[in-house]
């Protein structure tokens, strides 16, 4: 589902849109950034479509950018919207679905330990 990151020009305002396309029936997804804080992923969803309940050792954002979508985050159903911003804490089950064609971003925070 995801692809290697690929360094995104410098200095210059890209559309969203253009870095993943909804494809028909399905997930696409572009990491936009990766380090040792943690990574940028950008998401595109089919309606209908969604990531199952999983967990995750680490808090991660989810930004909705067009669209909807449904997400349970530890059993409590939460609908987000454009410009909403849900918070998914490390190791607690959460799934998101789409209810129409939608994009997000999800970031995810790792915490570094102390040298």
């Amino acid at each position: 589902m995801s692809s290697k990151p690929v360094a995104l020009p410098v200095g210059e305002a890209l559309s969203l849109e253009s870095l993943v396309a909804v494809t028909p029936g399905g997930i696409a997804s572009r990491i936009l950034a990766k380090a040792a804080g943690g990574s940028v992923t950008l998401f595109a969803f089919d309606a209908g479509q969604g990531l199952s309940e999983h967990t995750s050792p680490f808090d991660a954002l989810v930004v909705v950018l067009v669209g909807e979508l449904g997400v349970t985050v530890g059993g409590a159903p939460v609908v987000a919207r454009p410009g909403t911003l849900v918070r998914l804490p490390a190791g607690v089950p959460h799934a998101v679905d789409a209810s129409e064609p939608t994009r997000m971003l999800l970031v995810m925070l790792r915490e570094t330990t102390p040298a």
